[in-house]
């Protein structure tokens, strides 16, 4: 064998991933939060970056505005940054003295802002509220507020009595007493230790806990999620049909009773990037505006850099900061428009489920629509996830109309999704003392034409939260 180095040319195809590229397809993937928070950030740290106002909701765009956005589609198709500036009309209106007008303007939406952003009742704050017209004095009421910041965001308790003794410097004693006030406050159940206790709780206040209602929470609750009521009718020594009454009653109640009030924690919010309306006989897209950040470049940089000629350094830093922000304008425009012609795809597929509902929605895969439109799978999946679409029938994650699914008697794809609503249907329907069982199911959706094995059936009713037939079944 002959060992040597030698020097040989050869042509080679692969795909480079630029920086560009690399944020082009971030830009794709990112939900309305996150493109929002991106977007944020590049202000921060291209100064040629401005945001036009029309994000704050202020109505038509302004000549300059609209001047702004026909100069950033010109200076996408330049190369010559400079003589762009050479040759294009300077408008410093983002840097004039702020007038009377101008603090109106300020004024009605600071009453607009308090109008719409308003902040919900904590737990914390409405139980604060009670208690401090109950508690008989200083201590009582210091202790009080210790055991109520420390509830969690279902309202039970996460410290026990001795430790809450130790930490606030009073008896046990006095902490029960503070304790039993909590437990008399609204909602019923707050600074319950566990579920048996918040549900005794929600019974006294009610005045529903007799002695066997007692030993239904306290010693039967297991037997009671199974539905075995014959074996907790046989232990209280009454009929199956007396436990079924308590159960419905203990069924009323609530197990989280601090979930009704708002969380400190932050709250999200769905913004859909999509719109589908009817018009007439079609289904009409259109991309969210509200939803997208609408960028320009700033009319104060170009002129300074107009101005740079003396300053290589200066031209180039500018130049190099300009040409960033128009391809972080350009991805996000390509952005909307990806995401548009998906959707558009996605309304052609599933045009019946528009029409008639969710029963009616087809098979559909990622190659459909990437087949459709004329892009790799992978863009398809970026551009859906995440993504929410408001049309007549709801809000919905755009991945919602992509499912599996399984024949039906002509052999056509049915999705999961409908699938599960005719099965949803079927359960509603039946006798709950003598609920369908799956291979019961099964049967009746083969009478509709659709070939599904039990399994599947509980597969699909297990993804829905929907007990068996021996949990369903009333006495």
């Amino acid at each position: 064998m002959k060992l040597g180095y030698d020097l040989t040319i050869e042509q080679t195809q692969k795909l480079v991933m630029t920086p560009e590229l690399i944020q082009a397809i971030q830009i794709l993937q990112f939900n309305t939060q996150e493109l929002e928070s991106y977007v944020q950030e590049q202000l921060l740290v291209n100064p040629v970056l401005e945001q036009s106002s029309l994000d704050s909701g202020d109505g038509e765009a302004s000549s300059s505005q609209v001047d702004d956005r026909s100069e950033n589609r010109e200076l996408q198709k330049e190369l010559d940054w400079k003589e762009y500036i050479r040759n294009s009309r300077y408008d410093d209106s983002g840097y004039r003295e702020y007038s009377p007008r101008d603090r109106e303007e300020d004024d009605e939406r600071a009453s607009i802002y308090d109008r719409v952003v308003s902040r919900d009742v904590t737990l914390p704050e409405h139980l604060m509220f009670q208690f401090q017209f109950q508690a008989k004095n200083n201590a009582c009421r210091r202790v009080g507020k210790y055991i109520i910041e420390s509830l969690d965001e279902n309202g039970y308790m996460t410290s026990t009595v001795e430790e809450i003794a130790g930490a606030t410097g009073v008896s046990e004693s006095k902490v029960s007493e503070a304790l039993d006030i909590i437990h008399g406050l609204e909602p019923a159940g707050v600074g319950a230790r566990d579920l048996r206790e918040c549900l005794l709780i929600q019974l006294e206040s009610r005045n529903q806990l007799t002695e066997d209602m007692r030993k239904l929470v306290v010693d039967h609750l297991e037997d009671l999620a199974a539905n075995r009521l014959g074996n907790v009718a046989r232990a209280l020594g009454i009929t199956v049909h007396q436990v079924q009454e308590m159960a419905d009653v203990v069924k009323s109640l609530e197990p989280k009773p601090g979930r009704q009030f708002a969380s400190e924690a932050e709250t999200k919010y769905v913004i859909p990037d999509v719109i589908v309306e009817k018009v007439d006989d079609e289904y009409v897209v259109t991309i969210n505006d509200s939803s997208t950040p609408h960028l320009n470049v700033s009319s104060y940089y170009r002129k300074l850099l107009k101005e740079a000629d003396s300053d290589t350094q200066l031209a180039e830093y500018l130049s190099d900061r300009v040409s960033s922000a128009l391809w972080l304008i350009k991805s996000i425009e390509q952005r909307k428009q990806t995401i548009f012609n998906v959707v558009t795809a996605v309304v052609k597929f599933q045009r019946d489920f528009f029409e008639y509902g969710s029963k009616h929605l087809k098979v559909l895969t990622l190659k459909d629509i990437a087949e459709e439109v004329g892009i790799h799978e992978s863009t398809v999946s970026r551009s859906i996830s995440g993504k929410y679409l408001q049309c007549p029938r709801g809000v919905f994650e755009i991945k919602y109309f992509f499912s599996a699914g399984v024949s039906d008697a002509r052999g056509e794809g049915i999705s999961s999704n409908s699938v599960k609503e005719f099965i949803r249907e079927l359960i509603e329907d039946e006798n709950p003392m003598k609920p369908l069982s799956d291979q019961k199911i099964v049967e009746k959706l083969e009478e509709k034409g659709f070939n599904i094995s039990r399994r599947t059936v509980a597969k699909y009713r297990d993804e829905m939260g929907i007990l068996s037939s021996s949990g369903r079944r009333r006495y």
